[in-house]
């Protein structure tokens, strides 16, 4: 290692750090930092010795309507420089951190009808934060990067623990509860100890990156939208970029994998662990009203926690980080995210692991990449972290290999047809059959099974679904972006959901789901509109299925199983419908990046 003492990042003057000019120089006191034999900033600050601070910033909001504007707690890890000496910041902004209260999910059971909710049970007691641990460096971020000259913040979402306000699932004011804290490091809001006194910022170089997975993570997006000043990057891990493709699909009412009955208001309710917390109880119940699980569609509610709409201010970097098994924080969220940033030329990255709902862990190098994108970044040192190919993919035998973009700069849409062979199933061709009769076929809506039965055996007769195969692959076939159904069909009742699942079938008569997608049949012309429909009248309905980048095996055969109701995700009703297809009038779309010839 060897030791500089250089102007601070936010300061220019001479120095001989290897500086990448990302970073204004406005003149500034000078710290001191040491880089490893690689270039990084080496831990040279003892934890032991660190500066914990336990503070309430103001923000601008009054989100629970008390008349005062609500404070955010946050909990402040640095080093222990000399005087003088500033450092930038690594921050997570979450509801979490004092636990959740307990989930009361809505009833999924019920007719996909408008009827109004009985309500969601709210008062049930005051709930209260817990205290940070005051006095000690806690978490793996300010243990790893508090001793490489990095302070640490860590933040309670509004209405969550010892903060005030109330807690409101995404929307602007709980994004202007987070970006508080970064304008209190760069000196445009207040903070104060849990004595009353006002605490400065004054070893703030201002520069901020912030990261989080989940929820944490969709802080980071929705803060890095406003384009506020000293955000200089995010790292958002399997995070949300639109609220409205949590909970709902193409207008149908779903839920996250594993939270059959979750919704904004559930969530918003579980995390309002604040004292008092009946005095949230009112923007809860608007909350109820105003998602609107009758109709599902997309309305002010939703796109008030569109992240998309504001990505044009974005003036951070963005790493984004997803798995691309998560079905909980789905791989849409990822992929309109990424699309977004590159049509406005935002600096970024991207890791795709075959996991879930969950971080990279330590593979590919993970914990060396993050550093070394912080240091360039906020501290502005010079590597090679922008020169490596934009986009990290992990395959299916857990080996990583490099993209220059994603989707697969390869990929071609490739249209395989339908045709019926027996009854309930059929195959798949990338040319439509000509000269045959549109025979139609039928599936009864089974909303209280288990999809894994539904998808198995797809040679044989279900009642409750349609199965398409291809033939055997002659060579592998990789898919890279997001799968389309189309399918030309009438239903029995006014309404249904509708939802696809595509398949690896393999060789040794195992299969594997590898992505699925739903609709409410309503939403034909959009998310934002549902219409009446005529029973037994043919209609034409298209939805995307959630994307992926994933390779089908040769000797495998790609299916696509088409059901109602999905028993883990949509609402279940008690009503089955019959869906009747016209498979010569439906197809399937493959974003695939080579193989096309290995499919007949």
């Amino acid at each position: 290692m060897f030791s500089l003492l250089s102007p601070s990042i936010s300061a220019g003057g001479t120095s001989d750090l290897p500086l990448n000019g990302t970073i204004p120089e406005t003149g500034g006191d000078s710290t001191a930092i040491e880089l490893d034999e690689d270039g990084k900033t080496a831990p040279i600050y003892d934890t032991n010795d660190a500066i914990v601070e336990n503070l309430l910033v103001e923000t601008t909001i009054d989100s629970d309507n008390s008349g005062e504007l609500d404070l955010v707690s946050v909990k402040v890890m640095r080093p222990n420089t000399e005087p003088g000496v500033e450092v930038p910041v690594i921050y997570e902004m979450s509801p979490y951190r004092a636990g959740l209260r307990t989930l009361n999910f809505f009833d999924v059971d019920v007719e996909l009808e408008p009827v109004p909710h009985p309500g969601n049970g709210y008062g049930r007691g005051n709930g209260g934060g817990k205290p940070f641990t005051s006095g000690q460096v806690s978490g793996a971020l300010a243990n790893y990067y508090v001793p490489r000259g990095y302070a640490v913040v860590l933040g309670e979402g509004i209405g969550s623990g010892r903060s005030t306000g109330c807690a409101t699932s995404g929307d602007l004011q709980e994004t202007l509860g987070t970006v508080a804290v970064i304008d209190w490091l760069n000196g445009d809001a207040r903070a104060f100890n849990l004595d009353g006194e006002e605490v400065f910022a004054d070893w703030s170089t201002g520069n901020v990156g912030m990261t989080g997975a989940s929820y944490n993570g969709t802080l980071a997006t929705a803060a890095a939208t406003t384009g506020v000043e000293g955000l200089k990057t995010i790292v958002p891990v399997v995070a949300i970029s639109n609220w409205y493709d949590y909970f709902r699909a193409n207008g149908a009412v779903v839920a996250p994998g594993g939270y059959q009955g979750e919704d904004a208001s559930v969530l918003a309710d579980a995390v309002t662990t604040r004292a008092n917390s009946a005095v949230c109880d009112p923007v809860l119940e608007e909350m109820v009203e105003d998602e609107d699980r009758s109709t599902g569609d997309y309305n002010e509610f939703w796109d008030d926690r569109n992240y998309l709409n504001d990505v044009k201010n974005i003036e951070a970097s963005v790493f984004i980080v997803h798995g691309l098994n998560d079905r909980n924080v789905r791989t849409k969220q990822f992929a309109q995210l990424w699309d977004a940033i590159g049509e406005q030329d935002i600096p970024r990255k991207m890791w795709l692991h075959n996991r879930g709902h969950s971080g990279v862990g330590n593979q590919n190098n993970w914990t060396e990449t993050q550093h070394k994108w912080y240091d360039y970044w906020l501290y502005g040192l010079e590597n090679d972290i922008t020169e490596e190919p934009m986009v990290d993919v992990q395959r299916e035998d857990n080996s990583w290999q490099k993209q220059e973009d994603w989707p697969h700069v390869d990929m071609q849409s490739t249209k395989l047809y339908f045709q019926p062979e027996n009854e309930g199933t059929g195959s798949l061709h990338k040319s439509p059959v000509r000269n045959q009769p549109h025979n139609k076929q039928s599936l009864i809506d089974a909303p209280t099974t288990n999809p894994n039965t539904l998808v198995a055996n797809p040679d044989t007769t279900h009642v409750n679904r349609l199965a398409y195969t291809t033939d055997v692959l002659a060579e592998p076939v990789h898919m890279s972006g997001s799968p389309e159904i189309n399918i030309r069909a009438s239903l029995d009742r006014p309404v249904s959901n509708l939802t696809a699942f595509l398949v690896e079938y393999k060789s040794d008569g195992s299969q594997t789901v590898v992505t699925r997608g739903w609709m409410d049949a309503q939403n034909i012309h959009g998310p934002d509109r549902s219409i009446s429909l005529v029973p037994k009248r043919d209609y034409t309905f298209e939805w995307d299925m959630q994307p992926h980048d994933y390779v089908f095996q040769e000797g495998s055969r790609i299916g696509v199983v088409v059901m109602a109701s999905d028993r883990d995700h949509t609402i279940r009703p008690l009503t089955k419908t019959e869906v009747t297809i016209t498979p010569t009038r439906s197809h399937l779309t493959l974003p695939i990046v080579n193989g096309k010839d290995a499919i007949n």
